[in-house]
């Protein structure tokens, strides 16, 4: 994702000038995430209202899902404004000038948890804001030679199959996106874009243009157009709908920005958005700071419920060389104000790439190799695809190089609307499974940071993307069923996560499939059993693997002596002390 650099969270996208002549990242460096330099806070811009006054801060209150209105009184009658509220997910943009509102309302009855966003003030623009530059165009000469990126990933072979279908539409959660771009344009869907910068959708047209050049760099990876000038995408035939996340002056991209974009994914049928960045000001967010307790809770929320509406979510992993399974500081955070350097652990996470259901994207250098920015992770990354130098799409018609897992997202991204545009119907969970079996295998380089195998390792995770084989076969014909909720595995306890399956009839095939996600050091500590609805249990992992972490497998059960409708379980024994985990996710495949 970007890296904390630019104050926003884009991967490696420099916070410099942000017009369309924005200068391109040195070749080989990553392209910052969108973040404000320096932690200078932004001055206020002059579009000002006398709505706002200086100390402004916002917030979010966490509510029960459903009418908020008791808890939205409590906020004006306690020296608060409404700035805006997703009710679907309990969930209410606050503003406030009070030094005492996070704590007034903490006692509000109905309040679950409240927390400011930010250690800045919101800018005077959020009330009155203005539209991005229309850049003039430049135009290019004809011509689009296959770049190595796209043939590395095999997208000139699967163009052969699909070059993606016009009702697949592709959201780009960034700094906006040129919609006037000679290669942007003929794939560019206006009626789905807006700017949730502050929180709050905006859809006046041109209100999701770039306000950097990251967001039109990304877009082009996925969807340039394949008409013979430029450059050409992964999914040349998708549409692609700007969400501009990121604030003006600074590309920070804070919580609330980031919750208004995936509520608006879920709401106007988003199959795959792209997130190369992470939410400001807090590089990791951690559960046991109030504040960043609220932020985790509200976006968790929201990408929840843009999976909920077939959405799915792919993540850059960050340009820090930092490995993710393993933290222990954090010296970027907050980027708004004045960073610190504080100690953290594992709890902490890197949001949105770190949220269940979200897939992690690592940058891969020349070939195979690890970008040396990329970060990594036992467990955490997911799959690899290129991002160092990569070319693409520029603001005004121009065309430049970036680097950055911001550069790799999109590659992903790209081939997983080529999955959904061969699958018609296809789920998000079904889409990260195949973007899983598809990846082509990469083992770890001679490199004691890297663990794990070939097949699943903490540089990769499960290798890098193919997008000819991401479309050459169909996802399992079966009725598929999944429970992406957390259950914690403690020492020497056992514990079951449920599935209810319904609509199936007769019985379970003779190849059930059952895919397991745990999270857990020492796998040697672990059985791992399916249990069918008459009790009957099924052993798929009995106490091996020793010290390997975490459990990432699909197995084949022979279940055909069971009715298939009913309540399944997996049910996971820990054997022993000293390491612990948790049952991610898991799912069946009739």
């Amino acid at each position: 994702m970007l890296a904390a650099t630019l104050g926003a969270a884009l991967a490696f996208g420099a916070p410099a000038a942000l017009a369309g002549t924005a200068p391109v990242s040195p070749s080989g460096a990553p392209a910052p995430v969108a973040k404000a330099p320096g932690g200078a806070k932004a001055a206020a811009p002059s579009s000002q209202s006398a709505t706002w006054v200086a100390g402004t801060r916002a917030y979010l209150v966490i509510t029960a899902p459903g009418d908020s209105s008791a808890v939205r009184s409590a906020i004006a009658a306690n020296g608060g404004t409404v700035f805006s509220n997703y009710d679907a997910i309990g969930v209410i943009v606050a503003h406030s000038a009070s030094s005492t509102f996070a704590t007034t309302m903490r006692g509000v009855s109905g309040v679950q948890k409240v927390g400011a966003t930010r250690t800045s003030d919101v800018p005077a623009d959020a009330y009155n804001p203005a539209l991005p530059a229309n850049p003039a165009q430049s135009s290019t000469p004809a011509g689009e030679p296959v770049r190595a990126d796209m043939s590395q990933i095999k997208a000139d072979q699967a163009w052969a199959v699909t070059t993606g279908s016009a009702s697949v539409k592709v959201g780009v959660l960034d700094t906006g996106v040129d919609d006037q771009h000679q290669d942007l344009a003929p794939n560019f869907n206006a009626a789905d874009s807006v700017s949730c910068a502050y929180g709050k959708a905006d859809a006046r047209t041109g209100a999701w243009r770039d306000v950097d050049t990251h967001g039109t760099h990304v877009a082009g990876t996925i969807a340039a157009a394949k008409n013979g000038k430029g450059v050409v995408g992964v999914a040349p035939g998708v549409k692609i709908s700007a969400v501009r996340v990121a604030e003006p002056g600074n590309s920070f991209f804070f919580a609330e920005n980031t919750i208004c974009g995936f509520v608006w994914a879920g709401d106007h049928g988003f199959k795959v958005t792209n997130n190369s960045y992470y939410t400001d000001p807090w590089q990791f967010n951690c559960p046991d700071n109030i504040d960043q307790a609220a932020i985790i809770e509200g976006v968790k929320r929201a990408q929840e419920y843009a999976e909920s509406k077939g959405s799915l979510q792919i993540a850059a992993a960050g340009n820090e060389n930092y490995d993710l399974a393993h933290k222990t500081t954090d010296t970027a955070s907050p980027n708004d104000s004045t960073p610190v350097t504080r100690t953290i652990t594992n709890a902490c996470l890197d949001i949105p790439t770190e949220l269940p259901g979200v897939v992690t994207v690592a940058a891969n250098g020349s070939g195979t190799t690890k970008a040396s920015f990329s970060n990594f992770g036992s467990g955490v990354i997911d799959v690899a695809a290129p991002g160092s130098d990569v070319y693409s799409t520029l603001p005004g018609g121009k065309y430049g190089t970036k680097s950055g897992t911001s550069m790799a997202t999109p590659h992903v991204v790209g081939v997983a609307a080529l999955i959904a545009s061969a699958n018609p119907g296809i789920t998000p969970a079904q889409i990260r499974d195949k973007l899983a079996t598809q990846a082509n295998d990469i083992a770890c380089p001679s490199d004691s940071r890297c663990t794990g195998s070939a097949a699943n390792n903490s540089f990769f995770g499960e290798g890098q993307v193919d997008a000819l084989k991401a479309v050459g076969s169909t996802p399992p014909s079966g009725k598929y069923f999944e429970n992406p909720g957390d259950v914690a595995i403690g020492d020497n306890t056992t514990v079951e996560s449920p599935i209810t399956v319904s609509g199936v009839s007769g019985n379970a095939p003779a190849t059930l499939k059952v895919g397991v996600d745990i999270k857990h050091t020492y796998i040697g500590d672990l059985k791992v059993d399916l249990v069918a609805p008459d009790g009957t249990v099924y052993t798929v992992h009995n106490r091996a693997g020793g010290g390997t972490d975490n459990i990432a497998q699909t197995y084949t059960v022979n279940a055909s002596s069971e009715v298939a409708n009913g309540t399944w379980k997996l049910r996971v024994n820990d054997n022993a002390g000293g390491d612990t985990g948790k049952i991610d996710a898991w799912n069946l495949t009739f």
